[in-house]
């Protein structure tokens, strides 16, 4: 493999606030966007017709799954600002604003490139905790609405916070000022208007976790688990990528996790021929519509792969 094919190139910039590049001021103010809106709706409740405010929690779900693997996603990987306290606060707000821990997601999503969507091993377990194959059967990946409503329910906190302590520096806790600071916030709203958590921001906030997964399965349904280039599964619509800071480029993405959002079409550029070659998958919708796709391979052919290289590998028996 020519390694001039796959070098990448990292932004550089002379800002005092941005480390990387001034073009991340765009998601840093789409996750600070984030926040407000989540404040706002609480306080539109009250005021809002019921049609209008289902709307607005819709928009919230679509919000949450957008944020988690458009702006928090590229915040884990090239953190945006020079200083350390700006990004831990950064962290912070976007925790309340998804009512999840940033730094725990950071972890969760380091073990996912430690295994991406691994296969289960000899003991049925998976280094990927996210991995689509990790709750399947016969070498399987799990079926895409199983692990879509499920999966939120099955982050074991426990492993997370033992992943950070061998990081042997403070992400234990801030991981837990996180949990601590978006529990204190629907807290408070719930003594103000319990009504408004329970049946209608729950819900919705459980959604766009579940819009999230239906993300996360389609980036590697069909990827191959044993070719790093082709450890994930690729979507180019231009809208998809501007709204998700171009997370669309997943097999890109898996292969090499530093290239900046900014460098994303010029690194598939670099590396489009030698995808093609090793049979990278592309869908040409968004990664949450992926079951809509019309090339979608069948679950069941993997298995029936296996059985039939098991027959052609059998002795024949001899009349």
């Amino acid at each position: 493999m020519n390694t001039q094919v796959i070098s990448i190139e990292r932004p550089t910039t002379n800002s005092r606030l941005f480390v990387h590049t001034r073009w991340d001021a765009v998601p840093a103010a789409a996750g600070l966007f984030h926040l407000t809106y989540f404040l706002g709706l609480f306080f539109l409740y009250p005021h809002a017709p019921l049609w209008v405010m289902l709307i607005l929690g819709f928009i919230y779900s679509l919000m949450v799954n957008a944020n988690i693997n458009g702006v928090g996603h590229n915040f884990i990987h090239n953190p945006f600002f020079r200083s350390k306290l700006l990004n831990r606060l950064f962290g912070v707000t976007q925790s309340i604003g998804c009512c999840f821990s940033q730094t725990m997601y950071d972890a969760v999503h380091m073990q996912h490139h430690k295994g991406n969507s691994d296969r289960q091993n000899e003991n049925g377990d998976t280094i990927d905790w996210l991995s689509i194959y990790r709750h399947g059967h016969d070498g399987e990946p799990e079926g895409p609405w199983k692990y879509v409503f499920l999966s939120f329910f099955r982050d074991d906190v426990g492993a997370i916070r033992k992943e950070l302590r061998k990081r042997g520096n403070d992400d234990v806790f801030w991981g837990n000022l996180e949990l601590a600071a978006f529990a204190t916030a629907l807290f408070v709203m719930f003594l103000f208007n319990w009504r408004y958590v329970i049946f209608y921001f729950l819900p919705f906030w459980y959604l766009g976790h579940c819009f999230s997964y239906l993300n996360g399965y389609y980036r590697h349904y069909g990827a191959n688990p044993d070719k790093p280039i082709a450890w994930g599964v690729s979507s180019y619509g231009k809208i998809y990528n501007w709204l998700f800071f171009y997370n669309g480029y997943h097999a890109e993405h898996h292969f090499r996790p530093k290239v900046h959002w900014t460098k994303m079409e010029k690194f598939r550029r670099n590396i489009v021929d030698l995808q093609k070659q090793e049979g990278v998958r592309t869908i040409r919708r968004a990664h949450m519509l992926g079951f809509l796709d019309p090339d979608l391979p069948k679950r069941r052919e993997g298995r029936r792969a296996k059985v039939e290289a098991i027959e052609l590998n059998r002795p024949r028996v001899v009349r």
